[in-house]
């Protein structure tokens, strides 16, 4: 899947898509319903099928200390897109000059010059342009300006299921896990890349991969078992998500100890999949007492897991 990072880098050859806009925060089940109806759409057209984002989103520019937790980065959108048959993701960086400017000219230059909408499928509750002036009735006018189509995403969505990003991060926030991957159609999980750590989980017998979490607030706190997907290959084992509280940490990052695995991870892309909340993230007294708790987790999460694998053997 081609990325097209910034609106500087949109070139002729991009023009004429089939288009979706909006966060697809998780890609979860009723945004997957959409990319399906555009990648049809698209194939009927003979247009490529593409997805526009915003980088930050628009509640990180204008309200940052209230911007809800992000379910998926970046990257693991662009992962989760292709994997649904998109062809080209849109990342717009959304700043207070694009913010700015006119509904009118955000359709006329961006949407109609610059990529050539064949058809355009959005949400009726979409707002764009200054003082978010633009919506659907506007687009709906424009597209028979314009030569372009418009349908609504409410078309697509699943019946009797009440699914968004907003939902699952409520599911995740009271540790429910189950209904979080109900809507999401897959067990929540975090990518990110492998990075060098203070050593302190191997001084302690439980060598860890670290991945930090960046500007991305965590939905999830605490540790839990999980699973591991490293190059292809499936593992189990024991993540921490927070800020590590008995020694002093501040950073948010993903700690994960990969039951009987060897190998240096540094520099790796990594996926680890949330299967079982085990306890909430405590400060401990020492780091002895944060070792031996560990060890119990590790013990309890291996239970898990083997008690998950026999099931699925079995059935």
């Amino acid at each position: 899947m081609q990325l097209v990072r910034g609106i500087h880098n949109i070139r002729d050859r991009h023009h004429g898509c089939v288009l979706t806009i909006g966060n697809f925060d998780g890609v979860h089940l009723g945004h997957q319903r959409v990319i399906s109806a555009l990648v049809v759409k698209a194939a009927e057209l003979n247009a490529i099928p593409a997805v526009m984002v915003f980088e930050p989103q628009p509640q990180e520019l204008f309200n940052p200390q209230h911007a809800p937790a992000r379910l998926s980065r970046l990257r693991d959108k662009y992962h989760l897109l292709e994997q649904l048959g998109v062809k080209r993701l849109i990342c717009v960086n959304f700043n207070r000059r694009f913010a700015s400017q006119s509904a009118e000219d955000f359709i006329e230059n961006l949407l109609v010059a610059k990529l050539g909408i064949k058809h355009l499928i959005i949400g009726d509750d979409f707002r764009f342009g200054k003082n978010r002036q633009g919506d659907f009735a506007m687009l709906q006018r424009a597209s028979m300006r314009f030569d372009f189509s418009v349908t609504d995403t409410a078309s697509y969505k699943l019946a009797d299921c009440r699914i968004s990003s907003t939902a699952i991060r409520q599911a995740l926030y009271r540790d429910d896990l189950t209904e979080a991957q109900r809507m999401l159609g897959r067990p929540y999980s975090i990518m990110g890349r492998v990075v060098h750590g203070d050593k302190r989980g191997r001084s302690i017998g439980f060598p860890t991969a670290n991945v930090l979490l960046k500007r991305c607030v965590s939905p999830v706190k605490g540790v839990y078992a999980v699973k591991i997907f490293v190059a292809g290959e499936i593992h189990y084992g024991v993540a921490n998500i927070g800020s590590r509280p008995t020694i002093n940490g501040e950073r948010q990052q993903l700690e994960v100890h990969i039951f009987d695995f060897k190998r240096d991870l540094y520099g790796q892309q990594i996926e680890v999949a949330l299967l079982q909340k085990l306890r909430q993230e405590v400060r401990f007294n020492s780091v002895d007492e944060l070792s031996q708790q560990i060890r119990k987790d590790s013990e309890q999460a291996r239970t898990y897991v083997q008690a998950l694998v026999n099931a699925e053997l079995n059935g």
